[in-house]
Formats: C-alpha cells, structure tokens, sequence
C-alpha cells in the first residue's frame, strides 16, 4: 500500500515508515555475509580472501544502481506528495525502462573488464582465479540487482516499506539455502555462492517488478506517457550527482582495498570479515536516512515544511540510537564476531581474525559521527539540495582515502583503520553545517519570505 507522510504525528509515521527498512537492512546484510561466512567455514580463508577481493569492485555496479534508486525515488516521492499521478507514473515507467538499459550496458563492460579492475587492486595470484569468477557472475545478475533496487526506490517513494521487505526475507533466506547446498553439498566453491545470489535475486527482481506494476495500475489518473525524455532529465538532475556521489565511494574504495591487499592474505581475510560488519551498521544508519529523504521529499512537495525539521529530528535520534547498539556489540563482542566468518579451529586464521578484530574497535566508536551525518544528508537529498550533498559524502571519502595512504606507511594496517573515524568527523561536521544553512532557508519559506518549494 502507498503511504501519504504529510499528514498526521512526524515521529510515529516514520518510525513505522523506517522500521521495514530496518529489518530489510538485516536480510539484504545477509546476502554478502552469508557467501563469506560460508565460504570462509565450509571453503577456506582464502575463499574468504577472494570475494573479500572482489567485493569493492561489486561495489561499484551496486553504487550506480543506488544512484538510480535515489534520483528517481526524490522524483517519485515529490510527485506523489504534490498529487500529481499522471507526471509521477511517466516518472516511474521512465525510471524502469532507463535502468533497465543502463543494467545491460554495465553487464557487457563489467564481464570485460573485471580481470583488469582485479589486476588494478593488486589482488594476489593465489586468490585471482575465484574472485574473478565470482565477479563474472556476479555481472550477469546486474540486471536483476538493478530492477529490484529501483523498484525497491520506487514502493519507498510511495510510502511503502512493508512490500520489498517481504521479498527481500524470501530471497535472503533462499540465497542461505543455495548457498549451502552449492556450496557444501555440491562442492561448487566460491562460483556456488555466486551463483545462489545470482538466482535468489533474479527471481526476487521479478516478483518485484510485477507487483510495483499492478500497484501502480491501481493508482487512478489521467493518460500518461510510459517514457518521457523530459523526465528523464530531471531524474537524471538527481541520478547523476547521486551515481557519482555513490561510484566516487566505490572507487575510493577501490583505493583502500589496493592498500589492504598489500598487507598480504591474512589481512584481507580479517578486513573482508570486518568491512561486512562495518557495511551492516552504516547501511542500518542510511536505511534510516532512506526514509526520513523520503519523508522530506513527500512534505516538501507538499509545501509542508515546518515537517522536514521534525523529520530529521526523529531520524537522527532512531540513528544515534542504533549506532549506540552497535559500537558497543563491535567493541565487546569483535574477536566472536569476527570468527563468524572463520573456522577457530583452522590454525591458520589467527592473524586474520586479529586483523578484522582491530578494524572493529577502531572504527566502531566513531558510528555516533555518520549516523548524524547521514541524517543530515537525507533531509539534503530529499530536498534536492544535491550540490550540498555531493559536498558532504566526497568530503569524506577524499579526506578517507588521502589520510589512508598518509598513515599506513607509517603504522601499517592500523594507519589504514584510522582513515575512517577521521572522514566521518570532518565530513559529520560539513554536513550538520549545510543542514543547518537549509533549515534557515526552509524557515524563510515558511514564513512568507519565499513563495515557491526550495531547489
């Protein structure tokens, strides 16, 4: 069912609002974390290494889809809150009919390039042949990881969060089954992992796909265009800094797994372990801000902006609330966690272990800094601020990157870890300010000063 948040209590409609995208955090987690927990326990460390190796590079295509899903669900969700059916289901079908063609562009240059990205990151002979078959595969699902994201954006936008959560349980826990039973039934190795979310998520995408489309037959408006080059553009206006905002992460950290893969094996191994925790609780933190942008762009469309304020209340509140539970599940129970992934019984996996155990109680105190600063950056791109936006996340990655190469020489592994808590400080602090800048400015609205919806 859609959803209108710009009526009614702020704080109960979007802590219900938030809650499926909660849980649908847990679930989509499990997706990477099943393939390395099982390559790691029923494999080896380096079956663990190698998707560890591959995993920046499937960042990358994954950023983009998520670039999509953020422009287009700004768009959607403006569109909605206006009342305007007609210009949002052009703004929909448009959404997945360019996604779609996007996808395929991306499987053709993915499948060809993936040895050389591999090659670039310095990944280490003995791992390469798995991770680029891992990575291949990987690439022809591109199409299914892209229609379910946007789709996904889409049911968000229109205030459903409930719907592709639902699908998402399904596919994660039969991506769990698959993984098992290629893996340490059939003995496929690291491709059976990659193959079981290659069908997992097919069929979720599709599943998907077909219920947004009967949803949106539902919804009662006048004639509308299925694709509209002027819709594009101004989904493009929000997809594109979005797109490079995301891809601009992936490939800074891109620059970090070149550096972690020449500390050797075992600190891969580790770092492949922590990275999908660390993952777990920023995507929690962002799950969070998906919503209260959501939120944001409904009311401002609406032109009820005495809300967006209330809005980013809550959000940073439910945020900090979450990263408290995490920094102290990190700091406490690290070595434990850590060894989900790793068979303690293998002697070999000590260094390793130790490795993910440090990346942990380093940069787990710091989740307070990006759970505001994601906080703050939602109301920024649910207001179509993305100027500010894009200032705020390439702030941070840059800053992560430059003290990462500056500090390993010097402290090794260590120097690296320390990048993190220093990027999400300054860049915290950046985007508080540029909230602050747009509140005053959204105050201004509402008192008369301006008349038409910030740009």
């Amino acid at each position: 069912m859609v959803k209108d948040m710009t009526q009614g209590k702020v704080a109960p409609i979007l802590l219900k609002f938030s809650l499926p995208l909660l849980v649908s955090v847990v679930f989509q987690q499990l997706y990477s974390i099943a393939d390395s927990v099982i390559a790691g326990r029923c494999i080896n460390k380096d079956a663990l290494s190698a998707i560890g190796a591959s995993y920046p590079i499937t960042m990358i295509f994954l950023a983009i889809g998520m670039g999509m899903n953020n422009g287009c669900s700004v768009v959607i969700s403006t569109l909605f809150g206006a009342k305007d059916y007609r210009q949002m289901k052009t703004a929909v079908y448009t959404s997945l009919i360019s996604t779609g063609v996007l996808a395929v562009v991306l499987t053709a240059a993915g499948y060809f390039t993936s040895g050389l990205f591999l090659k670039l990151l310095g990944t280490d002979e003995s791992i390469f042949p798995d991770s680029q078959t891992y990575l291949n595969i990987y690439v022809f699902g591109l199409l299914f990881l892209f229609i379910y994201n946007i789709c996904t954006g889409i049911f968000t936008a229109l205030g459903d969060s409930n719907t592709p959560l639902y699908f998402l349980i399904g596919s994660s826990l039969g991506n769990i089954g698959m993984d098992l039973l290629f893996v340490a039934v059939f003995k496929m190795g690291v491709a059976g992992t990659a193959w079981a979310t290659f069908i997992c998520q097919g069929i979720c995408s599709i599943l998907a796909f077909i219920v947004l489309l009967r949803r949106i037959a539902k919804i009662k408006s006048e004639k509308f265009k299925r694709f509209e080059w002027k819709t594009l553009g101004k989904i493009s206006a929000l997809s594109v800094p979005s797109i490079l905002q995301q891809s601009f992460v992936s490939v800074g950290q891109l620059f970090i797994q070149g550096l972690v893969n020449s500390c050797g094996t075992d600190v891969v191994a580790g770092y492949a372990s922590a990275i999908k925790l660390n993952t777990f609780a920023v995507s929690s933190f962002a799950a969070v801000g998906n919503s209260t942008a959501s939120f944001t762009a409904q009311n401002v469309g609406a032109g009820e902006y005495k809300r967006v304020k209330t809005g980013f209340g809550v959000g940073a509140i439910v945020s900090v609330g979450i990263a408290a539970v995490f920094t102290a599940a990190y700091v406490i129970f690290s070595n434990s966690l850590i060894y989900i992934f790793m068979d303690e019984t293998q002697g070999d996996t000590l260094a390793a272990a130790e490795a993910g155990r440090h990346f942990l109680t380093v940069v787990a105190p710091f989740y307070f800094a990006v759970s505001l600063k994601l906080a703050a950056d939602s109301v920024l791109r649910g207001g179509r601020r993305m100027t500010s936006f894009m200032v705020t996340t390439f702030s941070d990655l840059i800053l992560r990157v430059l003290f990462a190469f500056i500090l390993k020489p010097r402290f090794g592994a260590t120097g690296i870890w320390l990048s993190w808590p220093v990027g999400w400080v300054i860049s915290g602090a950046i985007s508080i300010t540029l909230y602050i800048i747009y509140m005053r400015k959204i105050n201004r609205i509402n008192n008369g000063a301006i008349s038409r919806s910030p740009k």
